[in-house]
């Protein structure tokens, strides 16, 4: 896919997105609202260079006219799988029924998944509530690593924090002055199980 742009691939990667969450291609109309663009004239350019260049096909005389031809490996997206508090820990809610049309081999691991975050713990590290932490799968961190974790107690919860173990304990800090650490010492620790390490973040324009 050498020989697409950025906004083209973009563009195919949500039409693939787009019919495989709600069964149909989008429309013009639709594409324009998700790039944020008000005319749909730049649209229509994009999609006859994917009909040119043998990405998708039309259909005449339907509004929702344009089909992928096929989805080529690179075509991925990102699973967003969840929530993740930075803040105090909130339940996962597993959802696979949302994507970013973004390649997950990006962030150097094809299985990389996206978990939006809640709270303000890790301001200072410029993560927001809202933002997409990026993670990438792995049991082990080290001292420093920002990780996502799960904290059994009454039910599993997801946390994202720096992550530290110090002599008989594990400690998870907060980018935040106004957090205090969790602390787990002793035999607490068998209560943190880590999900995965922060590949990255991805924030959506408002």
């Amino acid at each position: 896919m050498e020989d697409l742009t950025r906004r083209q691939l973009e563009t195919f990667n949500y039409i693939i997105a787009h019919q495989k969450v709600h069964g149909i291609a989008p429309t013009v109309r639709e594409i324009c609202l998700h790039f944020g663009l008000a005319s749909p004239g730049g649209v229509h350019r994009i999609l006859r260079v994917l009909v040119d260049k043998g990405y998708v096909k039309a259909e005449p005389g339907e509004m929702r006219n344009w089909r992928p031809v096929e989805r080529p490996p690179m075509a991925r997206t990102l699973p967003l799988i969840g929530e993740i508090a930075a803040g105090m820990p909130i339940e996962a809610i597993e959802n696979s029924n949302e994507e970013l049309l973004i390649n997950p081999a990006e962030f150097g691991d094809e299985n990389c998944f996206g978990l939006r975050v809640k709270g303000d713990s890790m301001v200072d590290m410029h993560i927001l509530a809202g933002d997409i932490a990026v993670i990438r799968p792995c049991s082990v961190v080290n001292n420093g690593d920002v990780a996502a974790v799960l904290v059994d107690n009454m039910v599993s919860e997801a946390t994202l924090k720096v992550f530290y173990r110090r002599n008989n304990s594990i400690e998870l800090l907060a980018a935040n002055s106004n957090y205090l650490p969790l602390v787990f010492p002793g035999e607490d620790q068998a209560r943190i199980t880590v999900v995965g390490k922060l590949a990255g973040v991805v924030r959506r324009i408002r």
